[in-house]
């Protein structure tokens, strides 16, 4: 699909505000609302717009602990791996999962309550999964940066 300079307009403003109009919408980026609202279903069904949601505080829910553990396997075969996906994406605390280049094969984004249910999550869960040879946990102190937008620019061709 190609994406004009009017799709990136769309795109910026619902990430700035995914709950806006389509009347809204439509005025900010130069549009009548019947065109706009369909360029904005052609995104959706097209799979760029993926979802909408709502983004918590989470230390105003209870979970002020982030961490980022870099996770090693014993053996990189392939059922090790996949048994290792679907054991990872079942737990809630895991935000974020990634497989990695470098030192370590895999890296976790996870929440939690307290030093301690973390430590519950890594000792009596993933240390106990046959297939991680080691894990090594950084625990976010302060955040600096936080955003879901991303770095939109429209390049002409």
């Amino acid at each position: 699909m190609v994406l004009d300079h009017i799709d990136f307009n769309i795109l910026r403003e619902l990430q700035s505000d995914g709950r806006l109009s389509n009347q809204e919408l439509a005025t900010r980026v130069g549009l009548s609302p019947s065109p706009c609202w369909r360029r904005v279903k052609r995104l959706e069904e097209e799979g760029i717009i993926k979802q909408y949601v709502a983004l918590l505080d989470p230390d105003r829910i209870g979970l002020p602990i982030m961490a980022y553990c870099q996770v090693m396997l014993e053996k990189h075969q392939l059922d090790q791996s996949d048994q290792f996906d679907q054991m990872i994406r079942e737990r809630a605390e895991v935000l974020e999962y990634y497989s990695m280049s470098g030192d370590y094969d895999f890296l976790l984004k996870v929440i939690s309550r307290s030093i301690r249910e973390y430590e519950e999550f890594q000792t009596q869960f993933l240390m106990r999964l046959p297939v991680v040879r080691s894990v090594s946990t950084s625990f976010v102190l302060r955040q600096k940066k936080h955003t879901t937008r991303l770095p939109l620019r429209f390049v002409e061709e």
